[in-house]
């Protein structure tokens, strides 16, 4: 390869594009006074084997710096030092000695050797800082397979850890494939038996494992560091276009077996952290475009609680959140994003909120992403809270209202009646005013961070020892209650509440109106050992335990039942042309409030329970649900159903021991008097239909 072999090169489309012929690079760089493209024969390589200057007077049009190189194949190893000015009192911070990542590469090349200190020290850096790896992202054979489009309305979401799902021995997953794509891809049968329909994978792009104190590792992965390229630790294949392919593999199986894909994404900050972090990427080639900076530039503002904040409404950085965006949707057939600390996409480049901010409805208004399953998390770490008021029209929010106030309602609190009958109606008091289907709401109790659903019912402080911050990091205050004795507990009295109030917690999710999310292993009792914030716990506190199968079979038993109902459209039918899940009977149903005195319904500060009865449009499908909160039983009376005998079926009473506490539908058992005594801290669902 000679200097004949480049040429200029085109401004679009920028990172690595291949042809027949070569390789087109192009890079955004708006201060550079000089850009080396870099090329290397492997990702440990200490010494570039070429590199090729970028002059501005011919590879430079506006702020784009491009090349064509011939000869280049997908594989190539490469790319970027940027040299200018260092001024960080002015927002400069190029370092023509550190090797960047291309921000538009499409895999990562990590060697064996990277250190990320290494990155944030003066000096070259070569042989230890990750490159990008050309890829083509036409060269799959997707085999005719497609994103699903599944309606949220009949949607369950699964929220899960691609390595913490198989990588305990326990798995009985291969050892090479524990802990990746290919591991999850085994796991397909449980995930489809279980009744899921949508796994919301928590971060996938390629992101710092060593952010993190020292000692420890990021396990969660919310330290992004490329948008496009899938994490590579999460393949089992070694070469870096392997792990775009294993990447698309677990897709199509998942999409084989009707699963959806969401991916957890961050385009709040990087990796790249404050004034002292690395210089990995973004902050080497447009420090002051792809950060929100203030005090004329010198200081990082800190929205995220990370270091710094992308300054996601600027033109540049809007394009690349757009781009990946697509990337992900149409190379990779992903069918949704959820939106990690969404709020920060609505603040300006100074951090003000924006009425309408443009990024949002660039993706919004994309043609390529209709369709595509959107969800914010519609808060930030400074503060700034838009759960309800979240700016689009196609966008869902997790409700952390929603958990907020199961878990006061189930702890036994006072005043959490009328909230729990607005998280069960679709939080209307919420979303009402924008006219929004139920759906919007993503109800959730438990999620990746906080308590997991065991640890809910059997811790009432933290237990965040091991993360090395003299348990000063995570929620203080988590609103559970540890059933009267502070972690694992071999008293049947105990373990006995601890269960029943797993499944209240599962009842109300599933019966709510809205979208469900659960997290993983809360169907067999994952437990942290009251870890509330296992960010950076890679071992057995945060992997699933599959020997739990066993241990809490009637926990796994009880939520696959529910799942098996909350999708069925072959039971509840509201009229002769209308197969209707149990979430769209929800939403269309006529309902009565009750206490224990039918049409009742105790308000007050000290109330503790609340029942209500669902009947369709037609009174085909009638459904009854008692919920009792308080620490006596209660006798409650129930509504007469004409014409039906029995006129009631217990399907659900969490009281009762497994298989008694819940059945498959047709399987209830008859119910023929005219009160039914729900026992405390239970739920009970009754159902009727004509015989």
């Amino acid at each position: 390869m000679n200097a004949e072999d480049v040429e200029i090169g085109t401004s679009a489309p920028l990172g690595a594009t291949v042809d027949s012929a070569g390789v087109n690079f192009s890079v955004f760089s708006k201060g550079a006074t000089l850009i080396e493209l870099i090329l290397f024969d492997d990702a440990d390589g200490a010494r570039p084997a070429r590199i090729i200057p970028l002059d501005a007077s011919r590879h430079r049009t506006y702020h784009y710096w491009h090349a064509f190189v011939r000869g280049l194949k997908p594989g190539q190893v490469y790319a970027y030092r940027a040299h200018g000015p260092f001024a960080p009192e002015q927002g400069y911070r190029f370092d023509g000695s550190k090797v960047l990542l291309d921000p538009y590469g499409l895999a990562v090349a990590v060697p064996e050797s990277y250190q990320r200190t290494e990155a944030g020290r003066p000096g070259a850096d070569a042989s230890r800082a990750m490159k990008s790896v050309v890829a083509d992202p036409d060269r799959y054979g997707w085999d005719g397979d497609k994103p699903l489009r599944r309606p949220f309305a009949g949607t369950v979401v699964y929220e899960l850890h691609v390595r913490g799902f198989t990588c305990h021995p326990s798995s009985g997953v291969a050892p090479a494939k524990r802990g990746t794509f290919a591991g999850l891809i085994e796991k397909i049968p449980y995930l489809k038996e279980l009744g899921i329909t949508a796994v919301e994978l928590l971060p996938v792009f390629q992101f710092d494992p060593q952010d993190t104190p020292t000692g420890l590792v990021n396990y969660w992965g919310y330290q992004p560091v490329s948008l496009f390229a899938p994490h590579h630790a999460y393949s089992s294949r070694k070469e870096p276009l392997g792990v775009l392919d294993e990447f698309r593999d677990m897709v199509k199986a998942l999409h084989r077996a009707g699963i959806e894909v969401i991916l957890d994404v961050v385009f709040n900050h990087t990796t790249e952290g404050g004034a002292h972090g690395p210089t990995l990427c973004y902050r080497g080639l447009a420090n002051e475009i792809y950060y929100i900076l203030d005090n004329n530039g010198s200081r990082y503002v800190d929205y995220s609680g990370c270091g710094n904040t992308l300054n996601a409404n600027h033109p540049i950085v809007r394009r690349l959140i757009q781009d990946s965006l697509r990337h992900w949707v149409t190379h990779m057939h992903v069918d949704g994003f959820r939106f990690d600390l969404a709020s920060i996409l609505s603040r300006d480049e100074s951090g003000r909120p924006l009425p309408n901010p443009p990024i949002l409805w660039d993706i919004e208004s994309d043609p390529v992403l209709a369709g595509t399953k959107l969800i914010a998390e519609a808060w930030d770490a400074a503060g700034l809270y838009q759960v309800g008021t979240f700016v689009g029209d196609s966008w869902l929010e997790w409700n952390d209202r929603f958990r907020n106030d199961l878990r006061r309602f189930w702890r036994g609190d006072n005043g959490t009646v009328s909230n729990l009958v607005a998280r069960l109606l679709g939080s209307p008091d919420i979303y009402a005013h924008q006219e929004r289907e139920p759906e919007k709401s993503v109800n959730f109790v438990t999620c990746h961070d906080g308590f997991t659903l065991n640890d809910l019912v059997s811790y009432d402080r933290k237990h965040n020892e091991a993360n090395g911050e003299d348990n000063r990091d995570g929620a203080a205050d988590n609103l559970s209650w540890n059933c009267g004795e502070e972690g694992p507990s071999d008293a049947p009295v105990i373990e006995s509440l601890r269960r029943r109030q797993c499944k209240n917690f599962l009842t109300a999710t599933l019966f709510a109106a809205g979208t469900p999310m659960l997290l993983m292993g809360d169907e067999v009792r994952r437990t942290q050992h009251g870890n509330n914030n296992a960010y950076c716990q890679d071992n057995e506190i945060s992997w699933f335990d599959w020997r739990l199968l066993d241990r809490h079979a009637d926990v796994h038993r009880f939520v696959a039942l529910l799942l098996e109902a909350y999708q069925r459209r072959s039971v509840i039918v509201e009229d002769i042309n209308a197969k209707l899940t149990l979430n769209q009977v929800l939403r269309r149903a006529r309902i009565r409030w009750h206490g224990v005195t039918l049409d009742q319904p105790d308000w007050s500060e000290h109330s503790h329970s609340i029942a209500f009865t669902l009947e369709g449009t037609h009174v085909e499908f009638c459904v009854h649900v008692m919920l009792n909160a308080y620490w006596e039983p209660l006798t409650f009376a129930l509504p007469s159903v004409p014409d039906r005998e029995p006129p009631w079926r217990r399907w659900i009473d969490t009281a009762l021991d497994a298989p008694d506490d819940i059945c498959a539908l047709e399987m209830s058992s008859a119910v023929t008097q005219s009160s039914y005594a729900v026992r405390p801290r239970s739920s009970v669902v009754l159902v009727s239909w004509p015989a």
